[in-house]
């Protein structure tokens, strides 16, 4: 009999599914874009652009003090490359650093949304953060500020003939962007919350990203007022600030402060939410006292805003009212500590795997304490005489914002790197470049604490040839750290394209984001999902993967 073989008709090759980076390219796709994850990655771009640039001026500023001396520039330029410096960094980078990137990226998700509340207001922030940005940088090309980042009056107001208005209508343009993004924020929070997710069921990040937002609402107004009065009294000469005017240099100290101290917090507070999501994640244990590192974000901010006279011991300000802010200082170190205090017990007899992002956060913890501590020292009336306009502030702010939240913003990354990319990277060289970031780091502030107690001067382009030996300390840990922040730019984006495919889970944790596929669909879910665990809930994680 003879054999017939039966050929089954081939089935259709399986289309690629589509994300939300591949359902539609091309520039004018993204420019247009109204889907938050994209608007996160241009937010991305953007700032990594920014960082790069204020970053290039503290090393020249670095390498300009290898010699007592000075050697690379004139005082004048030095004035105008520190200023330029803070400005970047503190407004287009730091402020925006989380929130506008990792924040709108995984906020909605985190709750089970498909997208922000107002998605045009999100692109609508982009685009005039961005014309903040390019304002400020016009203001470089033509020829730099020389007041300190920080826009001090008189000086700014009727002495420096920099260009001072048209820096500061470029941060005041970015003030804006910075409230439409944390109204966007609380709304969604607020009416966007999937079915079951209570509020004491929402993650770490979200509670911290909330607290974040409401600093932004009600301070940055503050300072848009601040830096229009210095525009008025520049152009028409109405007393404001300046004593020849009739003006008060120290209203302008209370204004700035009011907004600048509070803004410590919007930079740290993200930094804080991102360390508590990894920290459970890599120690497989939910976060030790949820609920009391939860209301410490709520308590950081509220406290916030009423410190702001530490920043003024030395301008005047009463005995009585110099006391009352050095005590209510001490309070606003009491939910930070909360903080520190739960994440160590987090880990404490957990199952701790030292990956990539786990190595940055254990970093954040270690160089936020030293951070926190000296501020502890700041606080108090007598070292803060002592100290103030010393290169110890310096170290103890640079501790907190690059140490914490640079640290931070490169773990996040690295944790939500899978989920952004749907690739893996290489971890050897993300661990190299994590320890080369946290040495480095130590090697270029450290020395700076010894440096201002023993009375050198911040802003100066010279010094006393006994500092040379702890500058040049200084110079070396900034080539070295310079050299840990470029690594991973270069290996995020091999790994973009060249990387292995990531799973939907890889850290196989809890939360909504994980429960998509990597990298996740325009619309993040295609059912809304409905939360019937608590935040964390590792236990229930090991059941769904044993099922799965």
């Amino acid at each position: 009999m003879a054999t017939v073989t039966l050929f089954e008709p081939q089935s259709a090759p399986a289309q690629p599914r589509l994300n939300y980076l591949t359902e539609k390219t091309g520039l004018m796709s993204w420019l247009f874009t109204t889907d938050h994850k994209r608007i996160g990655l241009l937010y991305v771009f953007s700032i990594t652009f920014f960082f790069f640039f204020g970053g290039f001026f503290a090393l020249l500023m670095r390498l300009h003090l290898l010699l007592p001396q000075g050697w690379l520039f004139g005082h004048e330029t030095y004035n105008k490359l520190f200023t330029m410096h803070g400005i970047i960094m503190v407004w287009f980078f730091l402020i925006p650093s989380i929130p506008n990137t990792l924040g709108n990226f995984v906020l909605p998700m985190m709750i089970g949304a498909k997208d922000l509340a107002f998605p045009k207001l999100n692109l609508l922030s982009w685009y005039i953060f961005m014309l903040g940005g390019m304002t400020t940088l016009y203001a470089l090309v033509r020829g730099g500020v020389d007041t300190g980042w920080t826009f001090y009056t008189p000086f700014s107001t009727s002495y420096s003939t920099s260009f001072v208005i048209t820096a500061a209508v470029g941060i005041l343009i970015a003030g804006f962007s910075s409230i439409l993004t944390g109204l966007n924020f609380i709304a969604t929070v607020h009416r966007m919350r999937a079915p079951g997710l209570t509020w004491f069921r929402l993650p770490i990040f979200i509670w911290s990203t909330y607290a974040t937002s409401l600093i932004l609402v009600l301070a940055t107004p503050v300072l848009a007022i601040t830096l229009a009065m210095i525009g008025i009294e520049r152009i028409f000469q109405v007393g404001i600030f300046d004593p020849a005017l009739g003006g008060d240099p120290v209203l302008f100290q209370h204004m700035f402060w009011f907004y600048s101290h509070p803004a410590v917090y919007i930079m740290v507070l993200p930094a804080m939410a991102v360390v508590s999501e990894i920290i459970p994640t890599f120690s497989r244990k939910p976060i030790f006292g949820y609920k009391a590192v939860a209301f410490s974000s709520m308590a950081i901010a509220i406290l916030g805003f009423l410190v702001w006279g530490h920043h003024m011991f030395v301008a005047g300000e009463s005995a009585y009212a110099a006391m009352t802010f050095s005590f209510l200082s001490y309070m606003v170190a009491i939910p930070s500590a909360i903080k520190v205090f739960n994440w160590t017990a987090t880990m404490y007899r957990g199952s701790v795997q030292l990956d990539t992002p786990m190595l940055y956060a254990i970093g954040f913890v270690a160089l936020f304490t030293i951070g926190g501590m000296t501020g502890l020292f700041l606080a108090a009336l007598g070292i803060d005489v002592h100290v103030t306009d010393t290169y110890f502030v310096i170290a103890h702010f640079h501790y907190i914002m690059v140490g914490g939240t640079v640290m931070a913003f490169l773990g996040g990354v690295h944790y939500w790197w899978p989920k952004i990319s749907g690739k893996m990277y290489p971890e050897f060289l993300a661990k190299l470049s994590a320890l080369t970031v946290f040495l480095g780091f130590n090697l270029t502030f450290f020395p700076q604490f010894i440096l201002g107690y023993m009375g050198m001067p911040r802003r100066y382009a010279a010094y006393p040839p006994e500092f040379q030996v702890l500058n040049v300390l200084s110079t070396a840990g900034a080539s070295i750290l310079g050299v840990g922040y470029v690594v991973p730019l270069i290996y995020l984006m091999w790994a973009w394209k060249y990387g292995e495919s990531a799973p939907d889970n890889p850290w196989r944790t809890t939360g909504l984001e994980w429960k998509t596929p990597s990298p996740p669909p325009k619309h993040n879910f295609e059912e809304t999902p409905v939360v019937t665990w608590k935040a964390y809930d590792f236990e229930a994680q090991k059941e769904e993967l044993h099922l799965g």
